[in-house]
């Protein structure tokens, strides 16, 4: 079982389960547990091969990685912990797991927060991407990973988010990464999927204004799945939106998870 740390709330029966994204770790929530337990009881999850979730024997000799497997790792915790349902808050690639999630398992999911959200690879990260797969076995993992920050968050007021994720990385191996970076080869259909079918669960997505690889075409979908999606945007911000700006991020998921409840 992946590795998990809890935050109980004893006057609330609501659960709120924090997914971070690739290279990251749970540890990048740490500017909203505080506000989130005075509302809630808070689950945060260490993907596999990310934190405390060392890579076990027997996912050493998986071949790779589906989104699938690791929603089924988050609903495992879940499960182990008896909660009947929750709430679930992602950064980047934790809102594909989420959205995968509740597509598997969609009474179990009472809304969806998608901060920085990916929904559509567009031309530059899908550059990005071939560049990646065409250098993963030469470069060292850092070096790739150094870049694709740089890229997703160039600017100056991006840099916390920026090494902060660089930092996280820092504890994945080699081979971890190149399993997760593996993952881009099932991205497009999957997210053309997401994007085509709106799923009945209340939707919020927290997208920073600066946020130029993916904003567009949160804007899209959200148009288009206007019956169970909203959206909000946050000024001179890029991807990270709950490190970079979290006063805002917290107070506007706090205020929607509220009318949930």
């Amino acid at each position: 079982m992946i590795s998990y740390s809890i935050y109980q709330n004893e006057s609330s029966t609501e659960w709120v389960t924090f997914v971070h994204g690739a290279g990251g770790s749970s540890s990048i929530w740490f500017k909203q547990i505080r506000e989130f337990q005075k509302h809630f009881n808070v689950l945060l999850l260490d993907l596999r091969g990310h934190g405390q979730s060392k890579p076990s024997l027997k996912e050493g000799f998986q071949k790779k990685y589906t989104f699938k497997s690791i929603a089924q790792d988050v609903m495992e915790v879940i499960d182990h912990l008896k909660i009947e349902t929750s709430h679930f808050v992602g950064i980047s690639l934790g809102t594909i797991v989420i959205r995968q999630l509740a597509e598997i398992h969609p009474t179990r999911v009472k809304s969806m927060i998608m901060g920085g959200a990916i929904l559509k690879m567009n031309f530059r990260s899908q550059i990005l991407m071939r560049v990646g797969n065409v250098f993963k076995y030469v470069l060292p993992y850092l070096v790739l990973y150094r870049f694709f920050a740089f890229v997703i968050m160039p600017k100056k007021n991006h840099k916390q988010s920026r090494l902060l994720f660089i930092n996280e990385a820092k504890k994945l191996y080699q081979k971890e990464f190149i399993k997760w970076f593996k993952l881009t080869a099932e991205i497009n259909p999957i997210l053309k999927w997401f994007r085509q079918v709106e799923i009945n669960i209340p939707t919020l997505y927290v997208m920073g204004e600066e946020d130029y690889m993916f904003l567009p075409s949160v804007r899209q979908v959200v148009e288009k799945h206007y019956r169970s999606s909203k959206l909000f945007v946050i000024e001179n911000c890029g991807h990270v939106v709950n490190v970079e700006q979290p006063s805002q991020f917290n107070q506007a998921v706090i205020t929607f998870l509220k009318s949930k409840a």
